[in-house]
Protein backbone atom coordinates (compact mmCIF):
# COMPACT_ATOMS: atom_id res chain seq x y z
CA UNK A 1 0.00 0.00 0.00
CA UNK A 2 1.36 3.49 -0.58
CA UNK A 3 1.64 5.08 2.55
CA UNK A 4 0.74 8.67 1.05
CA UNK A 5 -1.87 8.22 -1.38
CA UNK A 6 -3.44 4.99 0.16
CA UNK A 7 -3.81 2.92 -3.26
CA UNK A 8 -3.39 -1.18 -2.77
CA UNK A 9 -2.40 -2.77 -5.80
CA UNK A 10 -2.85 -6.04 -4.02
CA UNK A 11 -6.78 -4.87 -3.90
CA UNK A 12 -7.00 -5.69 -7.76
CA UNK A 13 -5.54 -8.62 -7.79
CA UNK A 14 -7.92 -10.51 -5.58
CA UNK A 15 -10.95 -12.29 -7.22
CA UNK A 16 -12.47 -13.91 -4.37
CA UNK A 17 -16.43 -13.83 -4.01
CA UNK A 18 -16.93 -14.82 -0.24
CA UNK A 19 -17.42 -10.99 0.59
CA UNK A 20 -20.73 -8.91 1.06
CA UNK A 21 -20.77 -6.88 -2.49
CA UNK A 22 -22.82 -3.80 -0.09
CA UNK A 23 -20.13 -3.84 2.27
CA UNK A 24 -17.23 -4.08 -0.55
CA UNK A 25 -19.08 -0.87 -2.12
CA UNK A 26 -18.57 0.97 1.23
CA UNK A 27 -14.98 0.32 1.24
CA UNK A 28 -14.50 1.55 -2.56
CA UNK A 29 -16.35 4.57 -1.06
CA UNK A 30 -14.70 5.10 2.04
CA UNK A 31 -10.84 4.38 -0.08
CA UNK A 32 -12.15 7.17 -2.78
CA UNK A 33 -13.13 9.55 -0.13
CA UNK A 34 -9.88 9.22 1.53
CA UNK A 35 -7.67 9.43 -1.55
CA UNK A 36 -9.64 12.93 -1.93
CA UNK A 37 -8.82 14.14 0.73
CA UNK A 38 -5.01 13.29 0.69
CA UNK A 39 -4.97 15.06 -2.90
CA UNK A 40 -7.13 18.12 -1.54
CA UNK A 41 -4.82 18.46 1.28
CA UNK A 42 -1.64 17.90 -1.14
CA UNK A 43 -3.26 20.66 -3.73
CA UNK A 44 -3.65 23.38 -0.96
CA UNK A 45 0.06 23.22 0.07
CA UNK A 46 1.27 23.09 -3.88
CA UNK A 47 -0.93 26.19 -4.25
CA UNK A 48 1.43 27.53 -1.38
CA UNK A 49 4.74 26.37 -2.67
CA UNK A 50 3.51 28.10 -6.13
CA UNK A 51 2.42 30.90 -4.51
CA UNK A 52 6.29 30.90 -2.37
CA UNK A 53 7.93 30.41 -5.80
CA UNK A 54 6.56 33.10 -7.88
CA UNK A 55 7.31 35.62 -5.01
CA UNK A 56 11.02 34.74 -4.94
CA UNK A 57 10.97 34.30 -8.96
CA UNK A 58 12.37 30.45 -8.75
CA UNK A 59 11.48 28.68 -12.01
CA UNK A 60 11.12 25.13 -10.13
CA UNK A 61 10.62 21.82 -12.39
CA UNK A 62 9.49 18.53 -11.38
CA UNK A 63 11.82 15.97 -13.04
CA UNK A 64 9.96 12.63 -13.54
CA UNK A 65 10.68 9.16 -15.14
CA UNK A 66 10.49 5.44 -14.99
CA UNK A 67 13.71 3.88 -13.04
CA UNK A 68 16.92 4.05 -15.63
CA UNK A 69 15.89 7.11 -17.47
CA UNK A 70 19.21 8.61 -17.07
CA UNK A 71 17.20 11.68 -15.31
CA UNK A 72 20.15 11.99 -12.66
CA UNK A 73 22.93 11.89 -15.19
CA UNK A 74 20.99 14.34 -17.33
CA UNK A 75 20.25 16.69 -14.34
CA UNK A 76 24.61 16.41 -13.39
CA UNK A 77 25.41 17.01 -16.53
CA UNK A 78 22.73 20.43 -16.65
CA UNK A 79 23.97 21.81 -13.51
CA UNK A 80 27.50 21.61 -14.78
CA UNK A 81 27.15 22.98 -17.82
CA UNK A 82 25.16 25.70 -16.48
CA UNK A 83 27.16 26.52 -13.43
CA UNK A 84 27.37 30.49 -13.36
CA UNK A 85 24.53 30.94 -15.54
CA UNK A 86 22.34 30.34 -13.04
CA UNK A 87 21.96 29.79 -9.12
CA UNK A 88 20.33 26.17 -8.77
CA UNK A 89 19.36 23.92 -6.15
CA UNK A 90 17.90 20.08 -6.31
CA UNK A 91 15.37 18.15 -4.22
CA UNK A 92 16.52 14.66 -4.33
CA UNK A 93 13.47 12.24 -3.80
CA UNK A 94 14.17 8.17 -3.67
CA UNK A 95 12.93 5.43 -1.43
CA UNK A 96 16.32 4.93 0.13
CA UNK A 97 19.87 6.28 -0.16
CA UNK A 98 21.42 9.19 -1.08
CA UNK A 99 23.31 7.97 -3.70
CA UNK A 100 21.90 10.52 -6.15
CA UNK A 101 22.12 13.19 -3.78
CA UNK A 102 25.88 12.82 -3.45
CA UNK A 103 26.21 12.39 -7.12
CA UNK A 104 24.49 16.29 -7.34
CA UNK A 105 26.61 17.96 -4.43
CA UNK A 106 29.87 17.08 -6.53
CA UNK A 107 28.32 19.25 -8.89
CA UNK A 108 28.66 21.98 -6.55
CA UNK A 109 25.08 22.79 -6.13
CA UNK A 110 22.78 22.99 -3.00
CA UNK A 111 20.79 19.51 -2.65
CA UNK A 112 18.47 18.23 0.37
CA UNK A 113 17.55 14.40 -0.05
CA UNK A 114 14.31 13.31 0.63
CA UNK A 115 13.52 9.56 1.42
CA UNK A 116 9.91 8.40 1.27
CA UNK A 117 10.51 5.14 2.84
CA UNK A 118 7.56 2.65 1.26
CA UNK A 119 6.06 5.80 -0.70
CA UNK A 120 6.04 6.26 -4.01
CA UNK A 121 6.47 9.87 -4.54
CA UNK A 122 7.04 12.69 -3.20
CA UNK A 123 4.05 15.32 -1.97
CA UNK A 124 3.98 19.20 -1.35
CA UNK A 125 4.25 19.03 2.22
CA UNK A 126 7.68 16.71 1.60
CA UNK A 127 9.07 19.66 -0.60
CA UNK A 128 7.77 22.58 1.40
CA UNK A 129 9.97 21.63 4.64
CA UNK A 130 12.87 20.32 1.78
CA UNK A 131 12.83 24.23 0.57
CA UNK A 132 13.96 25.24 4.18
CA UNK A 133 17.69 24.02 3.62
CA UNK A 134 17.83 26.71 0.85
CA UNK A 135 18.46 30.67 0.35
CA UNK A 136 15.54 30.71 -1.78
CA UNK A 137 16.39 34.98 -1.79
CA UNK A 138 19.52 34.09 -3.64
CA UNK A 139 17.75 30.80 -6.09
CA UNK A 140 16.89 30.95 -10.15
CA UNK A 141 16.40 27.59 -10.70
CA UNK A 142 15.14 24.57 -8.47
CA UNK A 143 15.13 21.04 -9.98
CA UNK A 144 12.97 18.51 -7.72
CA UNK A 145 14.15 15.01 -8.83
CA UNK A 146 11.16 12.86 -8.39
CA UNK A 147 10.94 9.14 -7.53
CA UNK A 148 11.77 7.11 -10.16
CA UNK A 149 8.00 5.81 -10.92
CA UNK A 150 5.50 7.02 -14.12
CA UNK A 151 1.94 6.47 -11.93
CA UNK A 152 1.49 8.45 -8.45
CA UNK A 153 3.83 11.16 -9.32
CA UNK A 154 1.14 12.28 -11.87
CA UNK A 155 -1.35 12.65 -9.69
CA UNK A 156 0.78 14.68 -7.04
CA UNK A 157 1.24 18.51 -7.38
CA UNK A 158 4.41 19.83 -5.75
CA UNK A 159 4.02 23.46 -6.68
CA UNK A 160 6.21 23.27 -9.64
CA UNK A 161 5.93 25.57 -12.88
CA UNK A 162 6.19 22.35 -14.88
CA UNK A 163 6.23 18.93 -14.66
CA UNK A 164 9.02 17.66 -17.23
CA UNK A 165 9.29 13.82 -17.85
CA UNK A 166 12.40 12.14 -19.15
CA UNK A 167 11.72 8.97 -21.46
CA UNK A 168 14.69 7.25 -22.33
CA UNK A 169 15.18 5.59 -25.55
CA UNK A 170 15.88 1.88 -24.08
CA UNK A 171 12.09 2.01 -22.89
CA UNK A 172 9.49 1.06 -24.87
CA UNK A 173 7.90 3.78 -27.11
CA UNK A 174 4.25 3.17 -26.00
CA UNK A 175 5.47 4.59 -22.27
CA UNK A 176 3.52 7.36 -23.36
CA UNK A 177 0.14 5.30 -23.77
CA UNK A 178 1.17 3.61 -21.31
CA UNK A 179 0.91 5.76 -18.78
CA UNK A 180 -1.03 8.62 -20.56
CA UNK A 181 -1.88 11.06 -17.32
CA UNK A 182 1.95 11.39 -16.48
CA UNK A 183 2.46 12.65 -20.28
CA UNK A 184 -0.68 14.82 -20.35
CA UNK A 185 0.48 16.56 -17.01
CA UNK A 186 4.30 17.27 -18.22
CA UNK A 187 4.84 20.32 -20.41
CA UNK A 188 7.98 18.79 -21.59
CA UNK A 189 9.18 15.23 -22.53
CA UNK A 190 13.13 14.94 -23.02
CA UNK A 191 13.82 12.10 -24.80
CA UNK A 192 16.97 10.99 -23.52
CA UNK A 193 20.49 7.83 -24.58
CA UNK A 194 19.60 9.27 -28.18
CA UNK A 195 22.81 8.21 -28.85
CA UNK A 196 21.98 4.82 -28.91
CA UNK A 197 19.36 5.28 -31.57
CA UNK A 198 21.83 3.48 -33.93
CA UNK A 199 22.36 0.24 -31.65
CA UNK A 200 18.66 -0.34 -31.37
CA UNK A 201 15.08 -0.68 -32.28
CA UNK A 202 13.28 2.26 -30.76
CA UNK A 203 11.00 4.23 -32.76
CA UNK A 204 11.46 7.43 -32.52
CA UNK A 205 8.63 9.09 -34.79
CA UNK A 206 6.18 6.22 -33.58
CA UNK A 207 7.21 7.65 -29.37
CA UNK A 208 6.09 11.51 -30.32
CA UNK A 209 3.29 10.49 -32.52
CA UNK A 210 1.91 8.53 -29.40
CA UNK A 211 2.97 11.40 -27.02
CA UNK A 212 1.13 13.69 -29.19
CA UNK A 213 -1.77 11.99 -29.17
CA UNK A 214 -1.98 11.85 -25.51
CA UNK A 215 -0.86 15.77 -25.02
CA UNK A 216 -1.09 18.52 -27.88
CA UNK A 217 0.56 20.94 -25.33
CA UNK A 218 3.61 18.26 -25.11
CA UNK A 219 7.10 19.79 -26.20
CA UNK A 220 9.27 17.55 -27.17
CA UNK A 221 13.37 17.62 -27.26
CA UNK A 222 15.71 14.93 -28.19
CA UNK A 223 18.70 14.50 -25.91
CA UNK A 224 21.99 12.61 -24.03
CA UNK A 225 23.43 13.57 -20.90
CA UNK A 226 26.29 11.09 -22.53
CA UNK A 227 27.68 13.63 -25.90
CA UNK A 228 25.70 16.47 -25.03
CA UNK A 229 23.51 16.31 -28.34
CA UNK A 230 20.38 18.18 -27.57
CA UNK A 231 21.03 20.30 -25.00
CA UNK A 232 21.44 23.37 -26.01
CA UNK A 233 17.61 23.09 -26.94
CA UNK A 234 17.00 22.23 -23.17
CA UNK A 235 18.79 25.27 -22.21
CA UNK A 236 17.17 27.15 -24.17
CA UNK A 237 14.11 26.02 -23.03
CA UNK A 238 14.84 26.98 -19.80
CA UNK A 239 16.12 30.22 -20.81
CA UNK A 240 12.86 30.99 -21.86
CA UNK A 241 11.29 29.88 -18.74
CA UNK A 242 12.95 31.98 -16.75
CA UNK A 243 11.96 35.09 -19.00
CA UNK A 244 16.08 35.80 -19.74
Amino acid sequence: MCTTCGCNPAAAHYHGHDHDHQHDQSQRTTRISIEEDVLAKNNRLAAFNRSLFKEKQILVLNLVSSPGSGKTSLLERTLRDLSGRYRCAVIEGDQQTDNDARRIAATGVPVRQINTGAGCHLDAHMVMHATEAFDLDNLDLLFIENVGNLVCPAAFDLGEAHKVVVLSVTEGEDKPLKYPQMFHNSGLMLLNKVDLLPHLSFDLAQCKEYAARVSHHLAILEVSASTGQGLGAWYEWLAKELGR
